[in-house]
């Protein structure tokens, strides 16, 4: 094994981590942002460490809570040793990967994982699409796990509301939504409903797209990247570090020097033909079985 080499502090990609309870459609979310699947479908992210994907052709490897690196294999991620692994890294040619980084984490109350799996990965982030699934949306263990976050990640996070299909009623929609915008009031960026199942199938279908409620969460989820690009370069750390008062160490966060691509990636670019709309462009269906 080496020792992971940490970069000089230039300009890097904003890195957005993927958050939530067990089973909130993290891994679902990551399929519609990449277009494909990162993982073998018999693995989940949320029973691995932290999974880091970023743009490239490069091997996997694993990074050790010591800083050293191993190369692994994508068929044995399953073996990978949980408590002793501070990130998997993965590398994919997906488009949204040319601007940003993107950090699968497990999900934050598995009885079977220590806390620290994650915690300690929090000083690596820019911003963080949380996941809350609305049959038993915005619990008090994910209120606790928001209050570490500083202020700045905050106000460039997303609350998506996942499986929004599964209330079948207006009245539990809207009651919903009312009772997560109350209790969230200035703790993220955007809130958006969503069924990431219905966005993934969606096709060239616009109508479907935006009633599914991708239609806005990608809007402002451009917005949120273009506003990151800007902000990023200005700090050698991730945001995470800037005004952190929660008491998590920030001594792991690594900096590492990746040049900012400033395009949009074509998953999420809007049409280019001037007489239509101006609407988030749908993407293709990855493969089936997301989870």
């Amino acid at each position: 094994m080496s020792n992971q080499a940490t970069g000089s502090g230039g300009p890097r990609k904003p890195r957005i981590a993927l958050m939530g309870e067990f089973s909130a459609g993290k891994s679902t979310l990551s399929n519609l942002l990449l277009g494909a699947r990162p993982l073998p479908e018999k693995v989940t992210a949320t029973r691995l460490s932290p999974v880091w994907m970023s743009y490239g052709n490069d091997a996997p490897y694993r990074v050790d809570v010591d800083g050293t690196t191993e190369p692994i294999s994508i068929d044995a991620l399953e073996g990978v040793p949980v408590e002793e692994t501070h990130v998997i890294r993965l590398f994919m040619e997906s488009d949204i990967l040319d601007v940003i980084d993107l950090i699968d984490f497990p999900g934050i109350s598995d009885p079977n994982m220590s806390s620290e799996v994650w915690e300690r990965v929090l000083p690596e982030i820019d911003a963080v699409i949380w996941c809350t699934h609305a049959t038993q949306a915005w619990r008090q263990s994910e209120a606790a796990v928001w209050e570490l976050m500083p202020e700045i990640v905050r106000e460039n996070s997303v609350l998506l509301i996942t499986r929004y299909d599964k209330l079948t009623t207006d009245n539990d929609r809207r009651r919903v939504l009312r009772r997560i915008m109350r209790e969230t009031e200035g703790l993220f960026g955007g809130i958006f409903p969503i069924s990431l199942l219905q966005a993934l199938e969606a096709g060239d279908d616009y109508d479907r797209w935006d009633g599914s409620g991708a239609g806005p969460f990608v809007d402002h989820f451009i917005s949120t990247i273009a506003e990151l690009c800007e902000v990023t370069p200005k700090y050698s750390k991730p945001l995470f570090n800037v005004g952190n008062t929660s008491g998590v160490s920030t001594e792991a966060a690594v900096v590492v020097e990746t040049p900012v691509v400033p395009v949009t990636p074509r998953r999420v670019q809007r049409p280019l033909d001037g007489d239509q709309p101006k609407r988030a462009r749908p993407p293709s269906s990855p493969e089936s079985g997301v989870g």
